[in-house]
């Protein structure tokens, strides 16, 4: 279809509706279902969009729906404007002993093994109806999936996402993103107990020359604690990563690697006692748990006691700290 300039006066912005769903789904069943209608008037409605913005929008592909660069670009501008819509005009009210809203959070097992507990016992407590569902993180900067809407937050470590948000803060630059500190973590060399460099100190020699795992979320051979090296011009030599702590733990007991972990996971792996522990022989940068989510959600009232759970998770998790850890805490959250 030839590109042409849609006539936002006379377009039906109920096709947005059908747009949206279709969008979401990449099925026109699914869509026709979520929005109570017939396929056939699902259809028609997709015809009399494509011809308004002179787009495709959607091929088939498989059994389901590939969208155009169109339909890609435009999709998040009409998901948002919808969902904005949606929460001015029904009352914010929100009742978690009535609710029965579905989340999804993304993050690593070692910190859904901190958290997901506490905020499991907060929802049974407050929200029996709510639904959590925890997706792995895969990334250290969750603004795509948080832009496309794959989860509603996503909880971690990430460095460059927060300076970069705080850099564009800074110089007066707008974002659509916004982050919560939850916890300051740290994170400690693991190695089984028999391994040749258990006992003894854990020089920074002794460190590079042995042989590494990398947890990555993204699989890459290359992390923040090797930017902590490179900043020392030293390196070390990963020879295996992994995207999991749990995973790590269990293979470092069973090898001569060494790994970096959580200081708070190593007791959750359930292998502590077979496992040794090491202050790590450089400095690293200190390492902030942030909540992130968009700006869509700011004013949900759903949303808004998700982070208000997850705050309290935190603080529960991290408790039986020292007085000064759980000052911190106070200030913080």
């Amino acid at each position: 279809m030839p590109p042409h300039e849609p006539n936002f006066r006379t377009l039906d912005l109920n096709l947005l509706r059908v747009f949206n769903e279709i969008m979401s789904e990449r099925s026109l069943t699914r869509a026709a279902h979520n929005l109570s209608l017939t396929q056939p008037a699902v259809s028609n409605a997709l015809r009399r969009l494509r011809e308004a913005l002179g787009d495709e929008l959607v091929r088939r592909s498989g059994q389901g729906m590939e969208p155009t660069p169109r339909a890609v670009v435009l999709w998040p501008a009409v998901r948002d404007a919808l969902l904005q819509l949606q929460q001015s005009l029904t009352p914010q009210n929100f009742v978690p002993a009535e609710a029965d809203d579905t989340f999804v959070i993304a993050m690593a097992d070692a910190t859904a093994a901190a958290l997901i507990p506490g905020l499991v016992g907060i929802v049974e407590n407050e929200a029996p109806g709510i639904s959590l569902r925890v997706v792995p993180l895969t990334t250290r900067d969750p603004r795509k999936l948080l832009e496309e809407g794959s989860a509603d937050l996503a909880v971690g470590f990430f460095p460059a996402m927060v300076a970069d948000l705080t850099a564009r803060a800074q110089v007066g630059k707008s974002s659509t993103f916004a982050t919560l500190r939850l916890y300051d973590g740290q994170y400690v060399c693991v190695m089984r107990s028999e391994h040749p460099l258990a006992d003894g100190p854990l020089t920074l020699d002794r460190f590079c020359a042995a042989r590494h795992l990398l947890v990555s979320f993204s699989g890459r051979p290359y992390g923040f604690i090797d930017e902590s090296l490179e900043r020392l011009k030293r390196d070390r030599r990963v020879v295996l990563t992994v995207n999991q702590f749990f995973t790590a733990g269990r293979v470092v007991l069973n090898s001569n690697l060494l790994t970096v972990l959580p200081k708070h996971f190593v007791e959750e792996t359930g292998i502590a006692t077979r496992l040794v522990q090491r202050e790590l022989p450089f400095a690293v940068p200190a390492v902030h748990v942030d909540a992130v989510w968009h700006l869509r959600h700011e004013h949900s009232g759903g949303h808004a006691w998700l982070r208000d759970a997850l705050s309290r998770s935190a603080r529960q998790a991290f408790a039986a700290g020292t007085p000064e850890w759980r000052e911190q805490m106070d200030l913080k959250i």
